[in-house]
């Protein structure tokens, strides 16, 4: 009897599994009927994909998307509370290849409980993280023969994490966020999961792993009207040597004709110069200082811009608080 009615369950699941395998087979038919039409667009859930082809080449390069989930926005007094970072392959063309590892880790913070309002946006509570801690020796491990950390919204994530530890301060670093001309693309908000509906699928945030899933897929896509991979776009531009010009001392009355050119002020709150300042491509630098001497300075010539320094800014540096400052 017993053996009966096991067979009998066995081909009630089998069933089962069946009409299951039937109904999403339908539905991704239906998907792409749907597709087809201008009259609507489907989103799909992001699957944890780590294969995306067939073959893996011998030779790969290796990047991290890096995520981080903090007490708050300052760097120098909140602490991280979740570090997420998933390694990816990708061959010279810049095409992603797989996913090899995940680094993902909660941590308690030592200045207090966590804030409410961190708890709604994060989903992480105080009691989450008791008695955790970042394993810093796996971390390092997990890092090593890194070509670059990507992150979307560097600014933010390589503070916390140069503080946390100097590893991160010996490494290239990107951002998806700030280097990859979005706005151009006819995209009107840059934000994670806005792009990822543009791109044709969903997710279920705001967690910081998955946040670095989506962030991969973000970089498998292809940019419209660039006809280029956005990992290739934004690659081409974290290897740019940029120089960012500091107009320290500019005239109080040339600040709308440095904010028309494209400067922004500092107030100097980050150990960086209390200034107006624009980052450029080295190679306009020439150019720049020519516009400062005669329209925001007196004098015609770069020697008479005195109160101008430079900082060189790489991959190695970007996004930091490190900059340093040269004469012209």
């Amino acid at each position: 009897m017993a053996d009966y009615f096991g067979k009998s369950t066995d081909r009630h699941r089998a069933r089962q599994l069946y009409i299951v395998h039937a109904i999403m087979t339908d539905l991704e038919n239906y998907a792409k009927i749907l597709d087809k039409s201008d009259d609507y667009r489907i989103l799909r859930r992001l699957k944890n994909v780590a294969r995306f082809v067939e073959t893996i080449p011998n030779k790969t390069r290796n990047a991290i998307f890096l995520d981080l989930e903090t007490t708050g926005l300052n760097p120098e007094e909140d602490e991280i509370i979740e570090l997420a970072m998933v390694k990816f392959h990708y061959l010279a063309d810049d095409s992603i290849t797989h996913i090899s590892g995940v680094f993902n880790q909660l941590a308690e913070p030592q200045n207090g409980p966590i804030p409410a309002t961190i708890t709604k946006l994060t989903g992480i509570d105080t009691a989450m993280v008791a008695g955790k801690k970042i394993d810093r020796n796996a971390m390092r491990d997990f890092l090593r023969d890194t070509q670059v950390i990507i992150a979307h919204n560097a600014g933010f994530d390589r503070k916390f994490a140069e503080r946390f530890d100097p590893i991160f301060s010996t490494l290239n670093w990107a951002c998806s966020y700030r280097q990859i001309n979005w706005e151009e693309a006819g995209f009107a908000v840059s934000k994670l999961d806005y792009l990822a509906q543009h791109f044709g699928f969903f997710y279920d945030g705001h967690r910081a792993e998955i946040d670095c899933r989506a962030g991969i897929e973000i970089l498998r896509q292809i940019m419209p009207q660039k006809e280029a991979r956005v990992l290739n776009l934004l690659l081409a531009r974290a290897r740019q040597t940029e120089m960012r010009i500091w107009a320290i001392g500019a005239p109080f009355d040339q600040k709308e004709n440095l904010k028309s050119r494209g400067y922004r002020w500092n107030d100097g709150l980050d150990g960086n110069p209390k200034s107006w300042h624009r980052d450029i491509d080295e190679t306009m630098l020439s150019a720049e200082l020519d516009f400062l001497g005669k329209e925001i300075y007196t004098g015609s010539s770069p020697a008479s811009l005195q109160g101008v320094k430079l900082s060189r800014i790489t991959a190695k540096n970007r996004f930091s608080n490190r900059l340093t400052l040269e004469d012209i």
